[in-house]
């Protein structure tokens, strides 16, 4: 009987072990056979399972098989602190305090690759050392309206700097087995009534202005992940609209990821189900199992859809394409043998927190004085005895607040501590205004006799003052900058404007300090002799910013969006609650392909500071750019080179930008428009031979009559920049 149990036992293990091993669990397989072989071997039910939130920030695997569940994060800025399971209350971990980088804002700044390569490999090792698969960033969304409450998460105002900006950060982050989730996807440009507002755009504008850095992402950067927006488009929400996820991002873009719904974006089973959505996140259940009727087998593309599967309403073919995609993202990120162990809160770490803040920082204005023949900026602490800090941004932790972009640092650099550490007792300070705790969804009221005897003490000590420098601008409270609302005025909150104008009546030597997302109207202008702004700049924000101040560094940022002199010079007003927040719930994209600069250029309005505008501690001389042929025909290309001279007495960086003019066409097009940029570091007197290579696909426009990208032959203008108005050479040439 022993005997007959013994040899029992030994087949059984001999079957087992003979049995044939999984592929997806053999890493060295091709991605494909593991994803068909991991999903030949799952039920009905485990494929809807991966296909919807089981928590706040996870969707469920397959434990039978042994394939690991997604864990999810909020980004684009750092590791968001753990939430409960089950809830949005903070899981009070003691371990989970990250570096906080710079706002994407600040990175789209930078004009610089290089940064955004850095970017994406230093968050994605946070994002890996705290076990998560999916980052829920970064965001392309064109800055449309200046006052949209999320700008500052996204890359500004220009399709191609947004693109040529997001797609290294992705690259470098997936690298490290961490997906990107570029969002949002798509036309997410107001956060007013973004739940339920439809966008009524032309197929231009979407084309041009709306949808390419998205394509960049995906055909360059090969995005893992993609989030669907809340808003609807054509009168189908975003998340659910197979126009835009089957049609455009699945077929035509060739995208083989899974896009993931803003957290309750998606509203129906059906359109959910054909619409091209893979996973469905939430925000609105409690989870509790004991109460189903808000568990998370009630989502759309949970029970509801199981059901509409197995009744055989919807072809299998759906749910295994769904299947099949989180899968994919599932072995490319959770079950990767080579994905990054990563880091927290490491030097390297603070060090590119550091450089991609210095880079981005804006020199808007930095007059040079008649009499001294010298500008304000950099600072000479020699030169002051008592320098007066003002502002309540100086002590402000402005990585708390703005809704899922908040984040939890271990340590923040304060401006008024750096400015402190650089100058000594030199420094006073006076916080001249308060603006409230951050909120998600409330305005806290101020009290006015607080805010009064504020601005009196700062104009008290501004007397005694021999340099003022103000550090004020916007932070991430509700309507300043925060998910889930808009900016409500274009001028800065709280009195400070006003402030400003009174401490420069005071003391002429006066530096201003901004910080925020969005450019907002600047009446004290004239009044400043030098000016910065500055983003965010995340946890080493105090010292980026001392380091330019003192000229440890020479800023080189260049602004990804037009500071307006006042908001009716932005295309979106001109069409009154039609054009922006929009009326019955529908908002009308009347300027169509008219964004930005383009639209202040082709309508002569003077921006107050335009795209592409950033000064410099030196000067920067360029030849004449020169093509190496006048013709250019199809399938062919063209090489623009221009000497670039740093003509000052000490290093900096410049960015040089070449936009395209299409002279003559049969459709209206912008009087030129960005197709290429370089940043070059240059020593004093030293000169480097910059190139870009012209395509025709640098020429193309998008025709509504052919739903195609055309080209007409003609003449074209290349014009090489340092700012989109500071023109320093043109060149013509022919396509034919």
């Amino acid at each position: 009987m022993k005997r007959i149990l013994f040899t029992a036992i030994v087949s059984a293990f001999v079957f087992v072990a003979n049995a044939q091993k999984p592929i997806y669990l053999d890493t060295s397989a091709p991605l494909e056979d593991r994803v068909q072989d991991a999903l030949s071997r799952m039920t009905v039910h485990e494929k809807v399972q991966i296909l919807h939130a089981q928590s706040k920030f996870t969707s469920a695997g397959v434990p039978r098989l042994g394939i690991r569940q997604l864990n999810m994060s909020d980004g684009p800025h750092g590791v968001r602190a753990e939430v409960d399971w089950n809830s949005w209350a903070p899981a009070q971990w003691t371990n989970d305090s990250i570096v906080a980088f710079p706002s994407l804002t600040c990175l789209a700044a930078t004009w610089n690759q290089d940064l955004s390569s850095l970017y994406g490999n230093a968050i994605s090792e946070e994002f890996a050392f705290r076990g998560k698969d999916i980052l829920l960033g970064p965001g392309t969304t064109i800055a449309r309206v200046p006052l949209n409450g999320r700008s500052f998460e996204y890359m500004g105002e220009d399709p191609y700097l947004a693109g040529e900006m997001a797609y290294p950060y992705i690259v470098a982050a997936q690298k490290n087995g961490v997906a990107c989730c570029l969002k949002h996807f798509f036309l997410n440009n107001q956060e007013t009534d973004r739940f339920t507002v439809n966008v009524n755009v032309s197929e231009r504008a979407v084309r041009e202005i709306y949808l390419p850095a998205f394509e960049k992402c995906v055909k360059k950067g090969g995005v893992w992940t993609m989030m669907g927006s809340y808003n609807l488009w054509n009168n189908v929400h975003c998340c659910q609209n197979d126009s835009l996820l089957n049609k455009i991002l699945k077929k035509e873009w060739g995208f083989d990821g899974a896009v993931i719904s803003d957290w309750g974006g998606v509203t129906d089973t059906w359109q959910a189900a054909l619409g091209g959505m893979d996973i469905e996140m939430g925000s609105f259940t409690n989870g509790k199992t004991e109460d189903h009727s808000m568990g998370y087998n009630t989502y759309n593309l949970a029970g509801p859809f199981e059901k509409l599967i197995k009744e055989g309403k919807i072809p299998m073919s759906v749910l295994d394409d769904k299947a099949a995609r989180v899968l994919r993202t599932i072995f490319r990120t959770a079950m990767n043998p080579n994905k990054a162990f990563g880091s927290q809160c490491s030097e390297a770490h603070y060090e590119a927190c550091r450089a991609i803040g210095e880079e981005g920082i804006v020199l808007m204005k930095n007059n040079v004085d008649k009499k001294s023949k010298q500008a304000l900026l950099p600072i000479d602490g020699a030169k002051y005895n008592r320098i007066l800090v003002v502002g309540e941004n100086a002590t402000r932790d402005l990585s708390e607040g703005g809704g899922s972009s908040e984040l939890k640092t271990l340590r923040d650099i304060k401006p008024l501590e750096a400015l402190q550490a650089a100058f000594g007792d030199k420094i006073d300070y006076a916080q001249g205004y308060y603006s409230g705790q951050p909120m998600y969804d409330n305005v806290e009221k101020l009290d006015p006799t607080r805010q009064s005897a504020l601005r009196e003490e700062a104009l008290s000590k501004a007397k005694n003052a021999d340099l003022i420098i103000f550090i004020g601008g916007m932070n991430k409270n509700t309507k300043q900058d925060c998910e889930a609302n808009d900016r409500e005025e274009y001028n800065l909150s709280f009195g400070q404007d006003a402030l400003i104008a009174d401490l420069a009546k005071i003391q002429k030597n006066i530096v201003v300090v901004t910080f925020g997302g969005n450019a907002f109207a600047t009446p004290w202008i004239q009044q400043v002799p030098s000016f910065l702004h500055c983003w965010y700049l995340g946890s080493m924000c105090g010292e980026s910013l001392a380091n330019v101040l003192t000229g440890k560094v020479n800023p080189s940022g260049k602004l990804p969006v037009t500071f307006g002199k006042k908001l009716d010079d932005y295309a979106c007003f001109q069409y009154g609650k039609e054009g922006f927040p929009g009326v019955d719930k529908q908002v009308y994209y009347k300027e169509g392909i008219y964004v930005g600069y383009r639209h202040f250029n082709s309508h002569k309005i003077q921006p107050q500071f335009p795209f592409g505008h950033g000064l410099s501690y030196t000067t920067f001389r360029y030849g004449k750019p020169s093509l190496s042929s006048k013709e250019m025909s199809n399938g062919g290309s063209l090489t623009l080179s221009v000497d670039v001279t740093n003509s000052g007495n000490i290093a900096g960086k410049e960015v040089v930008q070449l936009y395209i003019q299409d002279v003559k066409c049969s459709v209206d097009r912008p009087l030129k428009e960005l197709k290429g940029f370089k940043k070059v570091s240059l020593k004093p007197g030293e000169t480097q031979t910059v190139t870009f290579t012209i395509t025709p696909e640098e020429l193309k426009f998008f025709s509504e009559k052919n739903h195609d990208w055309e080209l007409e032959p003609g003449r074209f203008k290349a014009y090489v920049c340092s700012s989109e108005t500071d023109v320093r050479g043109v060149a013509d040439f022919e396509f034919k």
